[in-house]
């Protein structure tokens, strides 16, 4: 019994010290992750959580870049390809897939399909620039890094948001 309090009690301690680090670097940390060719940024608070691919069930009738269905933990989640959402090639599968379960904060069961993640960036390394052309909907701010690349920073709000995104059925 003492192990199973002792886990208990580091595992609580191990969120708390997370809870307190993501708290501290929130205003300037993204997570930064690749979907095809395009480059991406999430703020910590709307991550939710990150996962290596598990089994989707194919739903028929839907459009191409809806993967289908995942279960995470006996919770179902509606899997979409984020770079063929977007415009892009299908994401070619692999080891360094990830899911991203962006609808957690917001109540939604969506994960994004996405190539790779990237790690932490912190802004302050980075320049911010006008990207206005070539920016999407939910595309908040575009950035560059020291070797020329742009990230841009996904609104997860104003992608739920969106009717394209949220209907998936063939029509």
């Amino acid at each position: 019994m003492s192990k199973r309090a002792s886990l208990r009690d580091f595992q609580e301690s191990l969120v708390n010290r997370l809870k307190a680090a993501a708290g501290e670097a929130a205003p300037s940390a993204r997570l930064s992750f690749e979907a095809g060719d395009g480059r991406w940024l999430l703020r910590l608070d709307s991550s939710g959580e990150v996962l290596t691919v598990p089994e989707v069930s194919h739903v028929p009738l839907t459009k191409d870049w809806f993967l289908g269905v995942a279960n995470v933990r006996g919770l179902l989640y509606g899997v979409s390809d984020f770079a063929a959402f977007i415009g892009g090639a299908a994401t070619a599968r692999g080891t360094e897939n990830r899911l991203l379960l962006i609808g957690q904060p917001h109540g939604v069961n969506v994960a994004l399909l996405v190539t790779r993640l990237a790690g932490l960036r912190n802004l302050s390394e980075l320049e911010l620039v006008d990207d206005a052309a070539r920016a999407s909907p939910w595309a908040a701010q575009a950035w560059r890094d020291g070797g020329g690349r742009i990230w841009r920073e996904l609104d997860c709000g104003k992608l739920l948001a969106q009717r394209d995104f949220l209907d998936v059925a063939l029509h």
